[in-house]
């Protein structure tokens, strides 16, 4: 299941944000012994044009937006760094 959703992630950012550089790294073992271990814990690192400009917390609530139903779904956990082109 984490795969799928890691896939559907990268899909959903790609479609609406056009990234230069797109990560998905799904963290879930990394929470072993936690309250949801292993589920929907994911970090995104996402370098896009359409957040120049953008401040920070911006950024973040278009990366929600992106994915809207699958943070009530597939994702417990979400770490995001989006940044505009350099």
């Amino acid at each position: 299941m984490s795969e799928a959703v890691a896939g559907e992630i990268r899909r959903r950012l790609a479609v609406a944000l056009t990234p230069q550089t797109l990560e998905v790294v799904d963290e879930g073992h990394l929470h072993a012994g936690h309250a949801h271990a292993g589920k929907g814990h994911y970090r995104v690192r996402i370098v896009s044009a359409a957040f120049a400009g953008v401040p920070p917390l911006r950024r973040h609530r278009m990366v929600y937006a992106a994915l809207d139903d699958l943070l009530e779904q597939g994702i417990h956990a979400l770490s995001i760094e989006a940044h505009p082109p350099v």
